[in-house]
C-alpha cells in the first residue's frame, strides 16, 4: 500500500510500533504534518520532513522513518485484523476525543490504547485499587468491598487484572453495577492469568479492557512495569490495598507520586508480612484510609484543589469526563436545589428528587469533585 493511501487508523499503529518515537519526538511531528498519515506520509525523507515543518531537532532517525514507511506488516496487519473481529474493539489515540484526558498528561502517555469494551468507561473518573497477588482472606475481602462502595458511588475501577487483589477490586465493582477498566500488560488477545478469562469477559461487558501492546504481544516481565503506569495515569489516585516492600503495587505508587497523582494505604498488623509495602508508604505520606468514605473526603479535597483534571498549557481548563458543565444538566441543577444548604443525607435527596439511590450517590460524588457540594460526618452533603 502506497504511503499516500494510507488510512488514519493504520498511520497510528505504525506510528505505535515505530522504535524512537516517544512523546516528546511525536508531538512537533503530529504539529507540523498535521495528522498520523500526514506524519507516514513525510516520513519518506528529512526533505519532505523539513518541508512539513519539522524541526531539526525533533527529526526522526532512520530506523523510525523506516518503521513508518516499511512497517511490520505481520504486526500492523494482526492489530487490524483484531480491530475487525469484534464490535466493542477499537482504537483510542491522541486525536481521538476519547482518549483519557488525564492520561494524556503524563509525561509518556502511549500514542494509542486498543480497547475492548465500552469506550465511555476510561472516561469516567477512575480510581486505581493495586494490591499482592497473594493477598490475606482479609486483604482480599478489603479489595472487594472497598471497590464495591467506590463503585456504587460512581467511580470506575481500574486494576491490572492479575490475581489477588485485582481480581477482587474488578469482581466488587461488578457486583455493585459500576464500572471497571483492567489494564493489560500483554496484547488483548491473550488474557493474563488463563484463570481470570471469564473475569475479563465480564468486565469487557461492563467496562473496559485496555492495552498499549499490540494484539499478540504475549504477558512478559518487563511489560508490567510499563502496564503500571498506565493504572495509576488514568486514574485520580491509587489505593493500596495490601502490598509487600517488594510487591509491584509500590512501583505504581511510586509512579502515581510522580505523575501527581493521590496515594491511599490501608494499615494494618504489625505482624503481616504483606502490611509493610502499606506502612512503608505511611510513612513516605500516603494518605491512611479505613473506608470509602476516607478515599472520597481526600479525592473530593483533591479536586477541589484543581489537581483532578489538569489542563494542558494555555487550554482553557476542562471539567472531568462525566462532570457537569459550567451550564449543569438540569438533574444535578434539580439536585442541588434540592441539597440546600444545611446537611442532609442521600437518603432524603433520593425522597427529594425521585432518583434512584444510585443515581443520587453518583451525582453527589460527582459535585462534590466539582467542588458544589461538600460532605460531613453522618454522610451529610451541604450545599457550597
Amino acid at each position: 500500500m502506497a504511503d499516500d493511501a494510507v488510512t488514519e487508523t493504520e498511520a497510528w499503529l505504525r506510528i505505535a510500533a515505530a522504535p524512537g518515537l516517544g512523546a516528546a519526538r511525536l508531538e512537533p511531528l503530529l504539529a507540523a504534518c498535521g495528522s498520523a498519515s500526514g506524519v507516514v506520509a513525510a516520513a519518506g525523507s528529512t526533505a519532505a520532513l523539513g518541508r512539513a515543518g519539522v524541526e531539526a531537532a525533533a527529526m526522526p532517525g532512520e530506523a523510525t522513518r523506516r518503521a513508518l514507511t516499511e512497517p511490520d506488516s505481520r504486526l500492523v496487519g494482526a492489530a487490524l485484523d483484531w480491530l475487525a473481529a469484534g464490535a466493542g474493539h477499537r482504537l483510542l489515540t491522541w486525536s481521538d476525543p476519547g482518549y483519557p484526558s488525564l492520561l494524556r498528561e503524563i509525561p509518556d502517555p502511549p500514542p494509542l490504547l486498543f480497547l475492548a469494551g465500552r469506550a465511555e468507561a476510561v472516561g469516567g473518573l477512575q480510581l486505581a485499587v493495586v494490591g499482592s497477588r497473594n493477598p490475606t482472606p482479609a486483604g482480599r475481602e478489603n479489595a472487594r468491598d472497598f471497590a464495591r462502595h467506590l463503585a456504587g458511588c460512581g467511580l470506575t475501577i481500574t486494576s491490572g487484572l492479575a490475581r489477588g487483589v485485582d481480581g477482587a477490586a474488578h469482581r466488587g465493582a461488578l457486583e455493585a453495577g459500576g464500572d471497571t477498566v483492567a489494564v493489560c500488560g500483554s496484547g488483548l488477545d491473550r488474557i493474563y492469568p488463563p484463570a481470570h478469562t471469564d473475569l475479563a469477559a465480564d468486565i469487557t461487558s461492563r467496562g473496559a479492557l485496555v492495552s498499549e501492546f499490540f494484539p499478540g504481544t504475549p504477558p512478559r516481565r518487563e511489560n508490567f512495569p510499563r502496564r503500571n503506569r498506565l493504572i495509576s495515569g488514568l486514574s485520580l489516585g491509587v489505593l493500596v490495598v495490601e502490598a509487600g516492600l517488594r510487591s509491584g503495587s509500590l512501583i505504581t505508587a511510586r509512579m502515581a507520586g510522580e505523575q501527581g497523582r493521590e496515594v491511599f494505604a490501608i494499615p494494618g498488623s504489625i505482624h503481616n508480612p504483606l502490611a509493610r509495602g502499606c506502612h512503608q508508604l505511611l510513612r513516605q505520606g500516603a494518605r491512611l484510609v479505613e473506608s470509602g468514605a476516607d478515599v472520597l473526603s481526600e479525592l473530593g479535597a483533591l479536586a477541589a484543589a484543581g489537581l483532578a483534571a489538569p489542563a494542558p498549557a494555555g487550554a482553557a481548563p476542562e471539567a472531568p469526563p462525566g462532570t457537569p458543565a459550567e451550564e449543569p444538566d438540569p438533574a444535578y441543577q434539580a439536585l442541588l436545589e434540592a441539597c440546600g444548604y444545611e446537611p442532609v443525607t442521600a437518603e432524603i435527596l433520593v425522597q427529594r428528587t425521585g432518583l434512584t439511590a444510585a443515581e443520587v450517590s453518583s451525582m453527589l460524588l460527582i459535585l462534590e469533585l466539582q467542588g458544589r457540594l461538600e460532605s460531613g460526618p453522618g454522610g451529610r452533603y451541604t450545599r457550597i
